[in-house]
């Protein structure tokens, strides 16, 4: 294996669903980019552990959890394979709308035997999906992801967002055009860089 070695803090049944992975996605990429090459060395760290820190934003059950613009599966495949052992999130949704990537998903999914729904549409075509939590990785500003997330989200849903080192000006931006309120989770794969935890999500 080529990547890097620095494995999660999960159990050892949870960490073979993710060795699937990892093998399927060093299989697939050279052929459809899913993720950058210069990043591989590095997979574990830079994707995987990222990933598992969006999860751990999340307190009580949830029914249904909704990742958009799934592409490489980050964070959305790491969710389900996590809710495979934990029995939460219950359901989860990845929408992608490039056809190979939603093909490497559902082979994701049969491979490591792991519950989980992809729908091959772009988001603005998804009818609502009442999701509890809505997350998207490297997908769009914050006010594109608020356009997108909000007919998605169930009454008491929330996003979560990572975003890099200028996310002070993506939410004083989206405030021009949203209504929302927001906790900070400093990263813990990066400096500087936060998930965003957004509640109260509505059109000004």
């Amino acid at each position: 294996m080529t990547t890097g070695t620095a494995r999660p803090d999960v159990s050892r049944e949870t960490l073979d669903r993710l060795e699937i992975f990892v093998g399927l996605l060093e299989k697939w990429n050279p052929r459809i980019n899913l993720v950058a090459r210069s990043t591989l060395a590095d997979l574990w760290t830079r994707h995987i552990r990222d990933s598992l820190q969006v999860m751990r934003c999340v307190d009580g059950e949830i029914d249904h959890w909704a990742d958009f613009g799934s592409g490489g599966g980050f964070p959305g495949l790491i969710v389900a394979i996590c809710a495979k052992e934990l029995g939460c999130p219950h359901r989860v949704t990845l929408v992608e709308s490039d056809t190979r990537k939603a093909t490497f998903l559902r082979t994701v999914l049969r491979e490591a035997d792991v519950a989980g729904h992809v729908i091959p549409e772009r988001i603005e075509e998804v009818a609502p999906l009442k999701a509890n939590v809505i997350s998207a990785r490297a997908l769009a500003d914050l006010s594109r992801l608020f356009a997108l997330a909000s007919p998605h989200l169930s009454d008491d849903g929330f996003c979560l967002f990572p975003k890099g080192a200028n996310w002070r000006s993506e939410v004083q931006t989206a405030r021009n055009s949203w209504q929302f309120t927001y906790d900070t989770i400093p990263s813990v794969t990066e400096s500087n860089a936060v998930i965003l935890k957004i509640k109260g999500l509505s059109r000004v």
